[in-house]
């Protein structure tokens, strides 16, 4: 009888902890995560990532988590009102990447914390300082600027003779100044430089034509949501006038740029989990300083290197983080 007795004990009191742990997950805060983003095919990897360190911080979504995701998808003049969306949404956190991105959550709120990864945050006017932030944004942060000047080496290094170099930019991604950055650099590498403007989508066969007129023999293309947008029009150009093209995302070498070498932008994303954690904690952005990112993935695209005639060196090969064939 008293086996009985006890045996009927561990199961009610097994049951009372599932009770108890059920109850404890329903009254479970569940956090609001507002993301926005450019494109979704850019940068839906990324929201992988991000998932993955909100995981590792013990957010699950669906359980103490939900997300409010909006895409542009690469226009632009949307995300002022898209970001509005999300602070009438009444989010937590607001998650966002890309400056014009950054620029529209920023002008939306002064109150809701914004996550934020960015190559200048503050020369774009995101942050006070990387130390003290100021203000409703934080974030890691990568300096993009100065690789596009390792980006244009490495150019030098694949393109035998190589003394002149198109860039390709548009106001929206990086401009004038990230144009600036690579001229300099280009003078002390004695290589010449002819910056096109890309406005629209329109002024591509005429940038790449123009290029090809002035005598490129590589191309440098700067990071923009207009030739994201229209990569494979962009590349398919650049492959058919055989000019050799660094760009600054892996996800055009899988379409058809020769190299890319960047930022790891799915290791900043894994740590913005980080920081949106502790500001569901009770941490203010203001207070959390700016990290820099320091992992930076290398590719090259063997086709496209065949289908341009050019033989790139073994040891730029044996550097790449993947070298596509």
């Amino acid at each position: 009888m008293k086996r009985r007795i006890a045996v009927v004990g561990i199961v009610l009191l097994g049951a009372l902890v599932v009770v108890v742990v059920d109850q404890m997950r329903r009254s479970e805060r569940v956090a609001r995560v507002g993301f926005l983003g450019v494109d979704s095919k850019l940068q839906g990897p990324r929201l992988a990532a991000l998932k993955e360190g909100l995981r590792t911080s013990g957010y699950v979504e669906g359980r103490n988590l939900n997300f409010e995701i909006r895409w542009a998808e690469s226009q632009v003049d949307q995300l002022p009102r898209l970001a509005a969306e999300l602070v009438d949404a009444k989010v937590d956190v607001i998650v966002t990447a890309l400056p014009p991105a950054i620029r529209a959550a920023q002008h939306a709120t002064t109150k809701i914390p914004i996550v934020m990864t960015s190559n200048d945050p503050v020369g774009m006017g995101f942050i006070a300082s990387f130390a003290h932030p100021g203000g409703n944004i934080t974030g890691p942060a990568h300096p993009d600027l100065q690789l596009s000047v390792k980006r244009l080496d490495l150019l030098r290094q694949a393109v035998p003779g190589l003394s002149r170099v198109a860039i390709l930019w548009n106001d929206e991604g990086f401009g004038v100044d990230a144009v600036h950055v690579v001229e300099e650099a280009a003078r002390s590498m004695k290589i010449q430089t002819l910056a096109v403007e890309i406005r629209t989508p329109e002024d591509i066969g005429t940038a790449i034509a123009a290029a090809k007129a002035w005598g490129a023999q590589g191309v440098l293309q700067l990071f923009s949501p207009l030739l994201s947008a229209h990569r494979r029009e962009l590349l398919d150009l650049l492959v058919a006038n055989r000019m050799p093209t660094i760009c600054d995302s892996h996800i055009y070498t899988v379409d058809g740029c020769l190299m890319s070498y960047g930022a790891n932008i799915d290791a900043a994303f894994l740590r913005m989990g980080y920081y949106i954690d502790r500001i569901l904690k009770g941490a203010k952005p203001a207070d959390l300083p700016v990290e820099i990112t320091r992992e930076f993935d290398y590719y090259i695209n063997l086709k496209t290197a065949q289908a341009i005639a050019l033989v790139v060196p073994t040891q730029l090969q044996l550097q790449a983080t993947e070298a596509i064939r």
